[in-house]
Order: structure tokens, then sequence, then C-alpha cells
């Protein structure tokens, strides 16, 4: 029979070395031409956006799709996992937390391939739910040693640094300008809805790893064309993907002053066909917009853990 697992299960069971696991996992599949992924598919209303991300891992006997509406009310998200064997429905799964986790570990996934072994300064825009996932997988996979956060409500970022200290036992501060979040540190991460650059090329240091993840539309912008001429390689999660919604990328290539095939998918990064950092002076940039097969990756492994600890309810549907 079919599962269902809600928001309170998921977060029991899932946890942030798992999904970083999940997640490069399916990158990993891609680029090995064991996995499908089609771009994100949105039907817009005025007042409400469905949003569609399709995929299939057929190793992990797995084919599906997440669905997520967008309102003045909320975001609502679900996974649904069917059989690639029998196309019978497997698992449906509220996914905000999981979707918040699999963003993170994406970004941990990408800094764990191409920031420097001896990165351990975090600088971090954005104090949101999004961003705690971003700080949790960067430290999963580095030993950082202080995590700088700006963002523009003051209250709000000070009560944001001082839980994920306490929660992750790091040292995390607000910082007090874009400026002072990016200069001295060794991964700058962005996670915000932000529509124009927020930071200068000229601040960043030699050897800093750059994760764009709030960037998945053209009116959204965090990195400027002057920090893309300085980065080497640009990792994308997929290219079919990037092309059609990373909005830090499309005016560059639109112009002519980036093209498709200087994009790199992290996925060949992690199976050594393409070289990810050559340098230790060299300045990585990783746009993320997010994959269905993440989503599946992560889905999977939490359907396994829930029948394993009887948790979840049969659904009376999906055979």
């Amino acid at each position: 029979m079919a599962l269902f697992l809600n928001e309170d299960e998921v977060r029991q069971l899932l946890t942030m070395p798992m999904t970083i696991d999940a997640v490069e996992e399916a990158h990993r599949e891609l680029s090995r031409n064991r996995a499908i992924d089609i771009p994100r598919q949105r039907t817009r209303l005025p007042q409400t956006a469905l949003h569609i991300l399709q995929g299939a891992l057929p190793d992990r006997d797995a084919i599906g799709y997440k669905a997520y509406t967008s309102n003045r009310s909320g975001i609502r998200f679900l996974v649904h996992v069917f059989s690639a064997a029998s196309g019978t429905l497997r698992v449906v799964m509220q996914a905000d937390y999981l979707g918040m986790m699999r963003t993170g570990a994406a970004s941990g996934v990408a800094t764990k391939w191409l920031a420097r072994p001896d990165a351990e300064v975090l600088g971090v825009f954005g104090a949101g739910w999004q961003a705690e996932g971003n700080i949790e997988a960067i430290a999963a996979v580095r030993k950082l040693s202080k995590v700088k956060v700006f963002a523009r409500n003051a209250e709000r970022l000070a009560t944001f640094c001082a839980r994920l200290s306490d929660r992750l036992e790091l040292d995390v501060v607000p910082a007090a300008s874009a400026e002072e979040t990016v200069r001295g540190s060794d991964i700058v991460s962005t996670i915000t809805t932000a529509s124009s650059p927020l930071f200068d090329a000229a601040w960043l240091s030699p050897g800093t790893h750059i994760n764009a993840a709030g960037s998945n539309s053209l009116i959204r912008r965090e990195v400027g064309e002057d920090v893309l001429k300085v980065c080497k390689p640009i990792v994308v999660d997929s290219v079919d993907t990037a092309l059609k919604e990373a909005g830090d990328l499309l005016p560059v290539l639109e112009k002519g002053r980036l093209n498709e095939r200087q994009l790199v998918e992290l996925g060949d990064v992690i199976v050594g066909s393409h070289p990810g950092r050559a340098k230790p002076e060299d300045i990585t940039l990783f746009e993320s917009q997010g994959l269905a097969i993440q989503d599946i990756a992560v889905a999977v492994r939490l359907e396994a853990l829930a029948r394993e600890q009887g948790m979840g309810v049969e659904l009376p549907y999906g055979d």
C-alpha cells in the first residue's frame, strides 16, 4: 500500500547528512545518464500559481514529481513517488521541510566539491527559512569557525543568529553590511528574493566559493555580471533548468557575454568528467535552481525509514 507522511513525520525522520547523501546521488545519477529530470513548469492565475517538477531515478525504482502552489496565504508542497517498474504509487509526503533541507543540501554538496578544503568562514545573505538549511548543510561539509549573516530586518536577523548559534553550536553573528558579509569570507551563500545583485566582485577574496540559491526566475538576481566574470567554473545543477530559470545567468547569456557551453553541471564535477576548482585562488560559483530528482532521492529514503519504523498512514489508492 502507498504511504502518506505528514510534515511532522518528515521532520522526525530527515537529517542533513541523509539529505546531502541523497542530493549527491541524484546529481551523480543525472551525469551518468541514469536519471531523468524535467525543468519546472508553471501554471499561473492572478491569485495562485502551480509549480511542478518531474523526474525519475530508475535504479531507485522511482518516478515522480513535486507539486506546489504559491498564494498570498502560503506555499503548499507535496511530493509523489511511484514505482518505476510497476507504475503503482509508493509514497506521498508533505514537503515544506523536505524542500528546505534539500535546497540547503544542494549548496552543501556544491561546497563539498568546489570550496577550498580549508574554507572556514561563511557569509550568508538572507535570514529566512531557506537560510537555515543552507548554513546547516555547509556546516556539515566544512569545519566552520564563523558564520556572518546579513538581512534587512535587524531584529529578525538577531533572532535568527541567536537561534542558529544555539542549534548548530556555531558562531553565527549579524553582519553590519553586505560588504562585511563578503569580505574575508571563504564561502558566500545568497538565498534571498532580491531583484538586483547583492554584492560587488571587488569584495571577494581569491579562493572564495559562492552558492547562489535564490534566483530561480528572470525577475530575481543575486549575482551581478562583474561577479560572473571572475568565476571559474560556473556550476549549475542542470544546464536545461539553468537556461530556463537562472535569473543571474539569463541576462548575460542573452547579451552573448556568457555561453551555455561555459556552464558545468554539478554531477559532472562529482563523477570527474569535468574539473571543479583548478587552483586554490579560483573563485567558484554554484547556481542552484532545484531539481525533481533531488526531492525524489530524499523521498525514497524517507519512505524506507518510515516503513522500517512503522510511521505514516497507508493510502486507500494508488495500486
